[in-house]
């Protein structure tokens, strides 16, 4: 928040420039737009739960974990409009009938041939959620396909983040659980020729469940994040190495302690930099518990070094509890959202821009409000546009009759 000026010159030329720098900050100062207000109508999805991805034309796609014509969710698509305005095309229902998916919970990606895929929470053919692809047809329309049900009595149940794609065309993923426990799962999809998909368990936690989504480098190598580690510990981040023969071995790089100065309880997927530094969230922990952005660091013994980059504090200003991922402009600046924080505790966009001589700066780009209109709780991270414009989504809020509403896609522009 820009403090107001403590005085008023006495000198005309003062004032008239007093006043232009008061416009030219007006004209700079971030601002919000709802590009579409979720309907519990029986036609619209409700409550998107995760992040909006872009296609080369400049349209916008995402999930909503409930509300559709079944109300199991659904998947949608955002046109933006000659002279303004944004139009939703929906791509598919999802349908409770024992063969699709339920709740799809995630952010969807595409493959080279403009292919959607993305998971569900629950549905399939036994219950515990699905793996599935949408294909554009000629018209318009899209088909939707189940890849795979996961089967909790051998493998994951209940994923809860979307999937990252390798060159080879196989689909990697979480499961919030395994084998009939709360321990989490790393699994992969193959395709075959002709034959569909083969699922393969990659790696089982012991005593850890998965929230998050997993990020690919360029060796081969997933990273990904725990809420909490053994011993309800704060969590951890770690790495999988593919090995010899076809198995997988984990690698700890850093266990959040509850000490007061480190985040815990990281949710959300993290970002990899291009020389190999890892960026997240957790959802509590720092300095104030409202959460942090945390950089590790890979050394050359092999080891990786954490720094705090920022620690949200609950001052009724800055945003709080983080639970979206983050992502980099073209410039080296750090954009996400928390889930709580702001004036009306509904969440926050914010900005993290590295300072001269170390450190970064924040800056509080929206604070949601709930005033009936705007958009509350952002849980997902967000997307830019060629032009540096934010887009997202929030689970609650807007002029949906949900209760608390049924959740916006949003616009801001820094």
């Amino acid at each position: 928040m820009r403090d107001k000026r403590s005085y008023i010159s006495s000198k005309v030329s003062s004032a008239i420039f007093t006043i232009a720098l008061l416009a030219t900050s007006a004209w700079a100062a971030p601002r919000e737009t709802i590009l579409h207000d979720f309907k519990q109508d029986g036609r619209d999805g409700v409550e998107p739960r995760d992040s909006l991805i872009f296609d080369a034309s400049g349209n916008l796609y995402g999930t909503t974990f409930e509300g559709g014509t079944h109300g199991a969710g659904m998947v949608f698509e955002l046109i933006p409009q000659t002279g303004g305005g944004w139009k939703e095309k929906v791509l598919h229902n999802f349908n409770n009938d024992g063969k699709d998916g339920v709740g799809p919970y995630a952010s969807l990606i595409f493959d080279t041939a403009g292919n959607l895929y993305g998971t569900t929470f629950g549905g399939g053919a036994i219950g515990y959620g699905t793996v599935f692809e949408l294909t554009p047809k000629a018209g318009g329309t899209w088909t939707q396909k189940v890849l795979h049900s996961f089967n909790a009595q051998t493998e994951g149940f209940y994923p809860t983040a979307g999937l990252v794609l390798d060159s080879a065309g196989n689909l990697y993923g979480t499961t919030s659980g395994n084998d009939l426990t709360t321990n989490g799962m790393v699994f992969e999809l193959s395709p075959r020729a002709g034959r569909g998909w083969k699922e393969k368990v990659l790696y089982r936690f012991k005593s850890e469940t998965v929230y998050a989504g997993l990020v690919l480098d360029s060796a081969g190598n997933l990273y990904g994040t725990t809420p909490k580690g053994p011993g309800h510990t704060g969590g951890r981040v770690f790495e999988l190495v593919p090995q010899k023969g076809g198995r997988w071995k984990e690698k700890v790089l850093h266990q959040f302690t509850k000490n007061g100065m480190d985040g815990y309880f990281p949710e959300a997927t993290l970002i990899l930099d291009t020389t190999g530094n890892l960026y997240g969230t957790t959802s509590f922990g720092g300095a104030h518990d409202a959460g942090t952005v945390f950089e590790l660091t890979p050394t050359a013994e092999g080891r990786w070094t954490e720094a705090l980059l920022y620690s949200f504090r609950k001052n009724g200003i800055d945003g709080a509890f983080p639970d979206g991922s983050l992502i980099f402009d073209a410039a080296g600046n750090l954009f996400g959202t928390t889930g709580g924080g702001g004036p009306d505790n509904a969440g926050a966009v914010f900005e993290l821009t590295p300072a001269a001589g170390g450190g970064w700066n924040e800056k509080v780009l929206h604070k949601f409000r709930k005033d009936g209109r705007d958009g509350n709780f952002p849980e997902a991270g967000l997307v830019l546009d060629a032009e540096g414009n934010l887009y997202g989504t929030t689970f609650e809020g807007g002029t949906g009759t949900c209760g608390g509403g049924c959740g916006t896609a949003f616009e801001v522009t820094p």
